[in-house]
């Protein structure tokens, strides 16, 4: 494809990190996902997290109900690990496909996560066995020790949890979800095949001024939070490269704007309504279209060992303008790029 082309179709792509919720809000932001992507890997923290085959599998037919008549989008559910999670329940439920992979939060790191695990030597036969079965471990790399600068917690998770497990499990399939950080990079550049990465729209889009510069700007806070403007650049720099190691994972993350701008408001951006005309824009910035394709579609099922969805999506140059506020169900969010202009729409 030329610099001046005016569309761009790819196979259909794929979202390797959503949350979708439960309830009213699940059946008003499921068909944003649904609407781009083929299949989209779950996170399980809802309220109570979904631990157990029985929880995970009554999960996923909440989502399939919400999903808009005629959809083929297919989820692929994730296993909450807590300290007490049962190396067998985590095995059965991977082979009889209940879930695809098991998803580590540090206790108390982001939204959802306080049953996550306090030292991750308490699952430590809970990831011999994935690395045994070949099951994906998916990472919320941050430390959450008090005295931790908060922009700091993803390169010190790196250095005393992160490194040392692959060092010492090899074989376990890792992917270290929406990296912020050029440490984050440089790590998983660094390892075997076995380590790979989600980006997301928002860490390519923004640093941290975004949140800060001219007042606090709540819908641009997220967890883990955008950093300096050398790892924005470093994120961009990797996800445009063409390497196989880093694929497309929203951490679209649906809040009601009243929980947003709030005297304590939550982390997260929900990112889905516009989340391939955000990353095009991208991938049209650094002068490589010819990547995205790989980005969005095709590295994360070869990671994942998982055929190439059937059809394509095109994209085409033009205005694509994004509303103020969405209604998801009789809740109102504030999307990613509210209010903004973007240069690419995605064709029904």
């Amino acid at each position: 494809m030329t610099e001046a082309a005016t569309r761009l179709t790819i196979r259909r792509p794929d979202d390797w990190h959503v949350h979708l919720r439960d309830g009213a809000v699940l059946a008003g932001v499921v068909p944003f996902t649904a609407r781009q992507f083929g299949r989209a890997i779950v996170m399980p923290n809802l309220s109570p997290p979904m631990t157990d085959c029985a929880g995970v599998a009554a999960y996923r037919q909440r989502i399939m109900a919400a999903l808009p008549e005629g959809s083929d989008f297919t989820p692929l559910m994730t296993l909450y690990l807590t300290d007490s999670t049962d190396p067998d329940e985590v095995a059965r439920g991977f082979a009889d496909g209940t879930f695809v992979a098991a998803k580590l939060y540090p206790a108390h790191a982001t939204t959802g996560s306080a049953h996550g695990v306090t030292d991750i030597a308490n699952i430590r036969a809970v990831l011999e066995r994935m690395a045994a079965i070949g099951m994906p471990l998916l990472v919320h790399g941050e430390v959450t020790d008090a005295h931790v600068d908060i922009f700091d917690r993803e390169a010190v998770f790196i250095e005393r949890t992160l490194a040392p497990l692959v060092r010492d499990l090899p074989e376990l399939k890792v992917v270290f979800e929406h990296v912020t950080t050029r440490e984050a990079v440089q790590f998983v550049e660094s390892c075997g095949s076995n380590v790979a990465a989600t980006i997301t729209p928002q860490h390519l889009q923004i640093n941290r001024n975004a949140m800060l510069v001219g007042g606090i700007r709540p819908h641009m806070y997220c967890l883990p939070v955008a950093k300096r403007e050398v790892h924005r650049l470093a994120l961009r720099q990797a996800a445009c490269s063409g390497s196989a190691r880093f694929f497309l994972g929203t951490d679209s993350a649906p809040h009601a704007q009243s929980l947003k701008e709030a005297a304590c408001g939550c982390a997260g951006i929900f990112n889905a309504p516009f989340a391939l005309e955000s990353y095009v824009q991208v991938f049209d910035e650094e002068g490589a279209l010819d990547k995205f394709e790989g980005f969005a579609s095709l590295n994360g099922p070869a990671f994942y060992g998982l055929p190439v969805n059937p059809g394509t999506v095109t994209l085409e140059r033009g205005e694509c303008r994004v509303p103020e506020t969405i209604d998801a169900n009789g809740t109102a969010i504030v999307p990613f790029h509210a209010g903004e202009v973007l240069g690419w729409r995605l064709l029904a």
